[in-house]
């Protein structure tokens, strides 16, 4: 029985965060009535005529150079002919000979490298719906929603279903930053339609492909993929042939199952769009859009790690997220200690946050309060334990970290002759337990400790006490 080797292409959409559709004036945004989004120009109603949305097309140049893409100076529109009721004019505008980008790649974190085929824009369709009383209808809101679609190259880099997944999620986290889309798989703002095939161990002819729709997140591009991939090889040790077609995804059964047969890019009979006048693109207009790129996530990563110090988890954890990743590069420019930092954002606010369901910056504590706080543990003015009730105060309040300290009166004691008085008062309240320590039940000296910290409202340095306890006890 050969072995088989899977490719995996990878489709994905992004629908552009703009303000109104693609080619017409009307308001982009998620759910509504139905077809109240629409005007004579994204329903193609006869007379109309096209004008392209400037922001989109900012949009996917900016994505094409966070992808290292080449960019082409001279772009245009074609028509992709396909009729389906979705698409109100019996065509759908995209780009085909010249995408505005091409030629690229992604790099994922595992140091595997997914090259770019294109970075185009087109037009999003309408959406087909069942009907409560029966039959079906059409919403057109959707319809001419500016759309970014980004595929890799042939022959695939991607030869199984856990980096398929990841691509995904290092794209998504490239779009997010980038903020040219939402990312919300479940909404349908961002699809991803993988191509697979598999071919026997040794070839170098690839299988027939078939593509995988309804897939609305990671998860179920990992799930897709790898059921696509077993299916696929099932068929052929059967002696049966893979067909080329279009496959929807099933997340109840964990399950492909055939929608239609695929057509092939000589069925779209793509032409130039005789409405729309070819773009073209002057070299320093790239160069003034490649100044607003951000840092981009594995990037950051990788400065958490190798300058920062912190560790491949935290890294990934902090720039998962740019407003929390912000918030830290904030923190640390504010002259916190880059891991000290990590620790309180990542566990006790982070656990702040999640119970009031806000994030970092809509909270009352800045990165400056933060950093005050972590150097007054640092330098012994108040203890672990006492931060966590000052960041409670300061979370609930919004005043400076200093403040909570001198208001509460928690500021730690590390004068050593106070501490050693307080010490010498619970030896002498607890003299059982002390001959207890001294005919050798040394365990029992945690006891005396926490008495010495209960004994100063908790304000005593922690170290200072266990030293002068064991002093005390050795020499009484």
């Amino acid at each position: 029985m050969p072995e088989y080797v899977p490719s995996v292409g990878m489709e994905v959409h992004a629908e552009l965060a703009t303000r109104s559709k693609m080619f017409c004036r009307c308001a982009v945004a998620f759910g509504g009535e139905p077809n109240t989004r629409t005007c004579p120009v994204c329903l193609a109603l006869p007379g109309t005529l096209p004008v392209p949305n400037k922001a989109a097309v900012e949009m996917v140049v900016r994505t094409a150079l966070a992808l290292n893409c080449k960019i082409n100076y001279k772009s245009g529109f074609q028509r992709k002919n396909y009729f389906y009721p979705d698409i109100p004019k019996g065509y759908q505008i995209s780009q085909y000979q010249h995408p505005l980008g091409y030629d690229g790649y992604l790099d994922l974190p595992s140091g595997k490298r997914i090259q770019i085929r294109r970075v185009h824009l087109e037009e999003d369709t309408g959406k087909l719906m069942h009907l409560p009383q029966g039959g079906s209808g059409v919403d057109y809101n959707r319809a001419g929603v500016p759309l970014m679609e980004v595929v890799t190259e042939f022959p695939p880099d991607i030869t199984n279903a856990e980096d398929a997944k990841e691509y995904l999620v290092q794209l998504r986290q490239i779009l997010l930053y980038l903020g040219v889309c939402d990312g919300k798989m479940e909404e349908g703002s961002l699809r991803c339609e993988p191509n697979i095939s598999v071919r026997p161990v040794g070839s170098d002819v690839y299988g027939t492909k078939t593509e995988l729709k309804n897939l609305n997140s990671f998860r179920s591009v990992q799930l897709g993929v790898g059921f696509e991939v077993r299916r696929q090889v099932a068929v052929l040790e059967h002696g049966d042939r893979v067909i080329q077609e279009t496959r929807g995804w099933n997340e109840q059964r964990e399950a492909s199952f055939s929608m239609r047969v695929k057509e092939s890019e000589n069925d779209y009979r793509y032409f130039s769009d005789p409405d729309l006048l070819p773009m073209v693109l002057g070299e320093g207009y790239i160069e003034e859009l490649r100044k607003t790129l951000p840092e981009l996530p594995l990037a950051k990563t990788r400065r958490y790690e190798e300058t920062l110090g912190l560790s491949a988890y935290d890294a990934g954890v902090l720039s998962d997220d740019m407003e929390w990743a912000g918030y830290f590069d904030e923190a640390v420019q504010a002259g916190g200690d880059p891991k000290t930092i990590c620790n309180l954002l990542t566990q006790d606010f982070a656990s702040l946050l999640k119970e009031d369901g806000i994030t970092p910056r809509q909270s009352n504590i800045s990165p400056p309060n933060l950093v005050e706080l972590s150097q007054l543990i640092a330098k012994g003015a108040i203890s672990s334990k006492m931060g966590k009730g000052v960041l409670k105060e300061m979370f609930r309040t919004g005043k400076s970290a200093q403040s909570v300290v001198q208001e509460q009166g928690l500021s730690q004691i590390t004068d050593s002759s106070e501490i050693e008085a307080v010490v010498a008062k619970v030896l002498e309240q607890h003299a059982e337990v002390v001959a207890k320590y001294r005919s050798g039940q040394t365990n029992v000296k945690g006891f005396l400790v926490g008495q010495a910290m209960r004994a100063s409202a908790g304000r005593a340095n922690p170290g200072m006490v266990q030293e002068i306890v064991t002093k005390q006890l050795e020499n009484g």
